[in-house]
């Protein structure tokens, strides 16, 4: 996992509610166990038409959206089942961040640890964001914000375990090795 402290970027909006996993990543394509390659079927059955041609007016065929790794998505974004494939797709296809008024909590704790940042705001933050797609956005870790075109800076919620790993490019695994010699001290005091 790579690390994560600030992410610039402009953004791309899917303002619909209630995206589920299903959407994200169609469960035919949930065959495979590596992460690569699973972002060229993100959102497939909106991008593409039923002989696998881009759909010209999806947001991700649009010429404005290329490059851009913060998703604005609506209300619930991520709800359904559990798949974690979801963020893989979305990592893969080079998401960082996706912004909501609410991410379904298996999601958020998926994209966790994928290195995905599920950032929740109020809904006129939200609103203001939907209203100006490709808005460049920093989404600040460290001081657990985010800094909008406008000046406005708006926090977010994130626990501190998910920070750390995130911002040392760790995962739980990653953290436990880190702490492997405390770990190992305190099993000689134990025992």
């Amino acid at each position: 996992m790579e690390t994560v402290a600030r992410i610039q970027s402009k953004t791309f909006v899917l303002p619909m509610e209630d995206i589920d996993t299903d959407q994200i990543i169609p469960a035919r394509f949930l065959t495979t166990t590596t992460k690569q390659g699973l972002g060229e079927r993100l959102f497939a059955d909106w991008r593409y038409d039923a002989g696998g041609k881009e759909r010209a007016d999806f947001v991700l065929n649009l010429a404005e959206t290329e490059g851009a790794a913060i998703l604005v998505a609506g209300n619930n974004f991520g709800c359904g089942s559990s798949r974690e494939h979801a963020p893989w797709a979305l990592v893969d296809y080079g998401v960082q961040a996706v912004i909501s008024t609410e991410i379904a909590d298996i999601f958020r704790s998926n994209a966790l640890k994928n290195g995905l940042i599920p950032v929740i705001v109020d809904e006129a933050t939200h609103a203001w964001l939907v209203e100006h797609p490709g808005a460049d956005v920093t989404i600040d870790l460290a001081s657990r914000t985010i800094e909008l075109p406008d000046g406005r800076s708006v926090s977010f919620p994130i626990d501190g375990f998910s920070r750390y790993c995130l911002m040392n490019g760790i995962d739980e695994l990653g953290f436990l090795l880190e702490n492997e010699h405390a770990i190992r001290e305190f099993e000689q005091r134990a025992s």
